[in-house]
């Protein structure tokens, strides 16, 4: 019969320590002998008795010593080990990871809040791992999380104030199956379907916190009908005051300590939050709130505010996005997760979000898609005129295509995402230096994409190889380029204008390969000057084009004379930023101004009056058809998106964006997929949105994020692929100074994992606001 092996008393372990600094030749650590005196009182109190080793108190020479009696501690009356630091630590970052592992099973708490360490010690804990169940990183230097280590017992993990903290790998949380509570409050985190992908696989995890709901008096609240903002209330300004730093930090850790008896503490904590939850006064008090920003959708109580939130906190319908995305979470921020709860948010899921493309409500395995529409080919050939299908197919001649996109799309929330970094047309050429200003895809052929840039260059290259095709550069001053606009049945031509109204027609089959230099534009067709130009387009038979910039204006020119036609005055009350013909019918444009309205015109007409307008609520910045004309996509400052019916302007659908309060977020949104999708981003934000076109429904954001800190990107203009579903091109910036424009290549379809990344960025950048 097995016996069991008596532990190791704390005096004989304390000898041991004091022993093994006689052999390293260093005198035995004050705080050391303390902690195991500390242990041994509270064994004798019937107290857990726990070692608890301030990382401040000791010096690299102090850690050989008590690595020597770690082995020991495992067999001892040391029930647990508690690591911390503070802000004296001295000791080197490889000295304090090789502490933590030596101590194994008995570590429970490893508290590193303000890491003193560095880079390297984080990337070392990444990828090795910890086994202890309490892992509190708060203010860590982390930017992006990617835990690849063994984790196995950590139940809590704590990473407030990481203001670096942007974003996560879709599997960051794979080796974590025990968490349960996870806090993140004060982070750079701001989008919803990366952190979900995240998140998802944390089966076990019940507590999530990206902000703390801090109780306060109900004297101090406003009632439910006056539907106020609690901040803007004067008592609960003061209570914020109130609350410093020193205050949050020791409510930090009790939160830890109180984890630490994960059984019991946890439960009475869920159960009081749960019975609290259940009173029906407060079920009669509850209302939705608005956050600072105005944008904040967390439905919660009157007596409740927001503390150290993060930057998803503030996107719309968050916190029911987050109910209905994790099913097993029972406390969000701090406030319990109940019954009615998760049914409105399930709700208000399906009103405002898409799950997966098209709709689809369960992801579809790519094999068996493959498999029906097999299946259905057969079957067609074998049944007679009058037999019937045996089973569904779908009506769409593009069913099997969107379950494909389905399928793939559903596999990732991090979209691949790559820098259009392109050479010449030898193989050997190294890297050309462009400055893109303004793109377009050709309509036709579809590896070619054109591009002007801010020296007043226009090149075409082949975007999937990344090869200079053309290069144009405009004689005399160095001006932008910027509008662009191929020709339909001329494929080897395009028009481009430049701000300062120069106006030309190339055809880059007799622009020579750039093999010796770029070709000076000898040959092309100038057309009169348009000044301030910030806009052109060309009519669906490729017989006139049009051309708007700083004035109220239109300008009209024929292609085959290389004439201006007419200039139609005074079309706007200010300034026209972009004219575009619809797609199909000749003779038929829209307008978009700073005035707020949008006109349609017709040139059979005589435009002098138009055939309708409508109006936004801000100055618009641009407008288009969708693919078919049957719908007008006009976009306006700061998010503002609206779908009209093209026939007569009325609104067919108004997105529901967000606005960020900028005067100069200037938004431009085009169609993807046809018609089926419109993706809108805007030059203050860092963030592309994509949108189902008929039902305005939110499917992914894209987030935009450069290397290295603060090196976030803006949106600068952005085109749907014409022939490949589900990819776009985004003309972005970094947001620091003397940062220049470059296009990302997105494919929603395919993971990051397989990416190139960002190319660094540098030179100048201009005007925000021109063409579109």
């Amino acid at each position: 019969m097995a016996t069991d092996i008596p532990s190791l008393n704390i005096s004989t372990l304390e000898q041991m320590y004091i022993d093994s600094c006689k052999r390293h030749g260093v005198p035995p650590n004050k705080e050391i002998l303390s902690g195991f005196l500390k242990a041994e009182v509270k064994k004798s109190c019937n107290e857990i008795c726990s070692l608890e080793i301030i990382l401040d108190h000791l010096e690299d020479i102090d850690v050989p010593p008590l690595l020597d009696v770690c082995a020991s501690i495992e067999t001892s009356e040391i029930e647990v080990v508690d690591i911390r630091n503070g802000p004296l630590c001295a000791l080197q970052g490889e000295y304090a990871l090789s502490l933590m592992r030596a101590f194994n099973q008995k570590l429970q708490l490893v508290d590193l809040q303000d890491l003193p360490f560095g880079k390297d010690f984080l990337r070392e804990l990444s990828r090795k791992g910890l086994t202890c169940q309490i892992l509190n990183l708060r203010s860590s230097h982390l930017r992006k999380l990617n835990m690849a280590g063994t984790f196995m017992q950590i139940r809590t993990l704590n990473l407030d104030f990481s203001t670096s903290l942007t974003s996560f790998q879709d599997d960051c949380f794979t080796c974590m199956p025990n968490l349960t509570c996870l806090s993140m409050c004060k982070t750079r985190v701001a989008n919803l379907w990366t952190t979900i992908a995240a998140l998802s696989k944390l089966s076990s995890l019940v507590e999530l916190r990206f902000q703390k709901w801090l109780c306060c008096n109900d004297s101090a609240s406003p009632s439910a009908s006056s539907g106020g903002n609690l901040e803007d209330q004067p008592d609960v300004g003061q209570l914020l005051t109130d609350i410093d730093e020193e205050s949050y930090l020791n409510q930090e850790f009790d939160y830890m300590d109180q984890l630490a008896n994960l059984s019991s503490g946890w439960n009475r904590q869920v159960n009081l939050r749960v019975e609290l939850s259940s009173d029906t006064s407060w079920n009669n008090k509850e209302e939705s709130l608005q956050g600072s920003s105005g944008r904040h959708n967390a439905n919660v109580r009157p007596n409740y505010i927001s503390h150290h939130a993060s930057p998803i906190c503030s996107e719309k319908h968050y916190r029911e996005y987050m109910i209905a995305s994790l099913p097993n979470l029972k406390v969000l921020d701090n406030l319990a997760v109940r019954k009615i709860d998760s049914k409105r948010a399930a709700v208000t899921f399906s009103q405002h979000f898409e799950y997966l493309p098209y709709n689809r409500k369960r992801k579809e395995s790519v094999v068996g898609i493959l498999h029906r529409r097999e299946i259905k080919d057969k079957r067609s050939h074998m049944r007679s005129k009058n037999q019937k299908p045996s089973y569904s197919h779908g009506n769409s001649q593009y069913s099997y295509t969107r379950s494909l996109c389905a399928a793939k799309l559903g596999s990732s929330a991090t979209p691949l995402l790559h820098s259009l970094s392109v050479s010449g047309c030898d193989s050997g050429d190294k890297s050309m230096s462009f400055r893109p200003r303004q793109f377009e895809y050709h309509p036709s052929i579809s590896s070619l994409m054109a591009f002007g840039t801010l020296d007043g260059e226009v090149v075409v290259v082949n975007h999937e190889n990344e090869k200079v095709v053309r290069r144009v550069s405009s004689p005399g001053a160095m001006n932008s380029v910027l509008g662009l606009c191929w020709l339909k049945k001329y494929p080897s031509k395009l028009i481009a204008g430049s701000d300062s109204g120069s106006l030309k027609l190339y055809d880059i089959e007799h622009v020579p390969p750039p093999v010796t230099g770029m070709y000076s534009g000898a040959g092309s067709i100038a057309f009169d000057d348009f000044d301030q130009l910030t806009s052109v387009h060309v009519n669906s038979t490729d017989e006139l084009f049009l051309a708007s910039g700083y004035s109220k204006n239109v300008a009209l020119y024929d292609i085959s004379s290389g004439r201006r036609v007419q200039v139609f005055t005074d079309m706007h009350r200010e300034h026209i930023n972009v004219v575009k013909f619809s797609n199909h019918s000749p003779s038929v444009f829209a307008t978009s101004s700073f005035d707020q309205d949008v006109k349609l015109w017709d040139l059979r007409l005589k435009p002098v009056q138009p055939c309708y307008t409508t109006s936004s609520s801000r100055g618009n910045v641009m407008v288009c058809f969708s693919p078919d004309d049957h719908y007008l996509l006009a976009s306006a400052f700061d998010n503002e998106v609206r779908q009209l019916l093209a026939v007569d302007g009325r609104l067919h659908l108004s997105f529901d964006i967000a606005p960020t309060g900028s005067s100069q977020n200037y938004t431009r949104s085009y169609y993807m997929n046809g018609r089926d999708y419109i993706i809108s981003g805007s030059c203050d934000e860092h963030v592309v949105r994509v949108c189902c076109a008929q039902t305005g429904r939110r499917l992914r954001d894209i987030s935009l994020e450069g290397k290295g800190l603060g090196n976030s990107m803006y949106v600068q203009s952005l085109r749907g692929d014409p022939f490949r579903d589900f990819n776009m091109s985004i003309l972005a910036a970094y947001t620091r100074p003397n940062s220049k424009y470059e296009i990302v290549k997105v494919n929603l379809l395919e993971s990051c994992g397989n990416g190139k990344g960002y190319s660094k960025s540098r030179d100048s950048c201009t005007s925000k606001n021109m063409g579109g």
